[in-house]
Formats: structure tokens, sequence, C-alpha cells
């Protein structure tokens, strides 16, 4: 077992992004339960997102992360140290290997934090539609993805620290829609680079943006003018979604207010360079901490 979260703090460690994870602001006894929650997250995210893979490799990939999970979540892998080295080294697709350690220290998380497996189930269907769905209609859609994409992953770490509050629930949605919202328009470049494109249709119609620009990397006024409203839509989440960082107490709350300003400081260098991703995506560096910690210490 001690093994098995080691692997998944390695991988999480691997694949640092928005989320902090397992970082040192957080309770001791909950970064080895988040580290099992990301790694298992973030390996499913990269099965989505593997360059030059068919989609339907992609998805048999997902498919059997599927059944390791509901397998890790119906307490059929007991985790009870008689792993053997073949459990790190299994295939993810295989029906008679050993699970990935992943399973092995996500099952025991799910067990001793008693989390919903609906919750996983939640963001393997976005990884699942990330294969499948490459634009969005409507604003509306957009959020559902999110609702399954990123949504889950704040619940999860409130049921990791205690919480089980709809009122938190409802705050932590707010705020982790709109770090994944932070992400697409960061990544506006990137993401089109494997094919997929966030902004919603309605909104690129109605400004007048084109793909054609991104394509050719040109950050257009018509770019500019629905990149300003994604920005404002994604503020007013963060915004809805501040009282979570408050309704936690510990390091928790820490950890909360330094993702909360992070994702603001994306949001900030976005405008500070008129939305230009093409030229200057913006980034959380070491030249920003101190100050997110300064405004985190002066949070009201």
């Amino acid at each position: 077992m001690a093994r098995a979260y080691e692997e998944c703090e390695r991988r999480a460690r691997e694949h640092y992004e928005n989320f902090p994870v397992a970082s040192r602001f957080l309770p001791r006894a909950m970064r080895p339960h988040i580290a099992a929650i990301y790694a298992f997250a973030r390996t499913a995210d990269d099965y989505a997102d593997e360059p030059g893979m068919a989609k339907e490799e992609r998805l048999r990939l997902l498919d059997a992360w599927a059944r390791q999970l509901a397998a890790a979540g119906s307490g059929r892998e007991s985790g009870s140290g008689r792993e053997s080295r073949e459990l790190f080294t299994a295939s993810p697709d295989s029906r008679n290997s050993r699970p990935d350690p992943i399973f092995v220290a996500l099952g025991q998380t799910i067990r001793e934090c008693r989390l919903p497996v609906t919750l996983f189930e939640d963001l393997l269907s976005a990884f699942r539609q990330d294969v499948t769905t490459t634009r969005y209609d409507t604003w509306e859609s957009v959020l559902d993805y999110c609702r399954r994409s990123a949504n889950p992953v704040g619940r999860l770490v409130l049921r990791v620290g205690g919480y089980d509050d709809a009122r938190l629930d409802a705050q932590s949605d707010a705020v982790c829609t709109a770090l994944q919202l932070a992400n697409f328009w960061q990544d506006l470049s990137r993401d089109w680079a494997i094919g997929r494109l966030y902004v919603p249709r309605a909104d690129r119609i109605s400004a007048g943006a084109c793909e054609e620009d991104v394509a050719e990397k040109r950050m257009t006024p018509e770019w500019r003018r629905v990149m300003g409203v994604m920005v404002q839509r994604t503020r007013a989440l963060f915004a809805a979604g501040r009282g979570v960082c408050d309704g936690v107490t510990g390091r928790l709350r820490w950890e909360l207010r330094l993702t909360w300003l992070g994702g603001s400081r994306i949001l900030d260098k976005l405008e500070r360079h008129d939305f230009d991703v093409f030229n200057h995506r913006p980034t959380i560096g070491k030249g920003d901490i101190p100050g997110l910690i300064r405004d985190a210490v002066i949070w009201r």
C-alpha cells in the first residue's frame, strides 16, 4: 500500500498543473489521498490526449481504466500488501493482470474517505468526451463539460478534508469550473493543435471570430472581443465560489486560497497581454509566489 501511494505521488509531481497537488499547504493526512485522486484523473486524461493514437484505442484504454475503477470502488482489490512486482508494471488494459498501483491506493482512499465512485465516473465521462467532441455550440454545453471534468475534483478534495456540505459543494463547483475555463483560455493555441476548441460557437459567431485566425495564430479584434467575454464570465464564477476558501479551516483553507488566487492571476495575465495567447501564454511561475502568498495572508 505504501508503495502504491508513493507511485501516485510520483505521477502527480510529474504532471503538476493548475490544481496544486499534495502540496505542503495541505494537511499531511490528506496528501496521499489527493495524490491518488490526481494520479487517477491525470492518467486517464493522458489517455484521452494521447497523440498519434486512434480514437478507438484511446476509448479502449479509458474503458479499461473504468473497469479498474469499478473493481477498486467495489473493494475487490484489498491492497493488503500481497501485491507482487507485476502490480507496478501491469498493462492498464489487461483484464487478467494485477491492477495499476493507482487503483491499489485509490481503492483504499475511496473506502477510508467514503468517496462517491460516481464522481470518478463523471471524470471518465468527460475524458471520453474529449476523445469524441472537439467543438461546443453553447456556453451551457461548455459548463456541462466542466461539471464533469473539473467539479468532481473539488468535491473529492472536500470529502477527503472531512467536508460534506451542499453549500461548500456549490461554491467549490464554481471555482473548479472557473479553473477549468482559465485553463481553456490560456491553452487556446495548444488545444487547437490537438483539434479542440472550447470557445462556444455561438459566442464566436456573435463576435465575428473565425477559426482560421486561430489556425494562423492571429489574435484579431474579434477574438479579443470574444476572449474578453470568456474571461468576464470566468471571473464571475471565481467570485461566486470564493466563499469555499473561507468555509474550510486549517491548512486546506490556505491551499484553496492559493488555488483561487492562482487561477485569478492567469486571467490577470491574459488581460495584461490583451489575450494574445499565441505570443504570451500566461502561467504561474516562481516570481508569482510571493505575491500569491501575500494576497492569501491579506485575504479579507
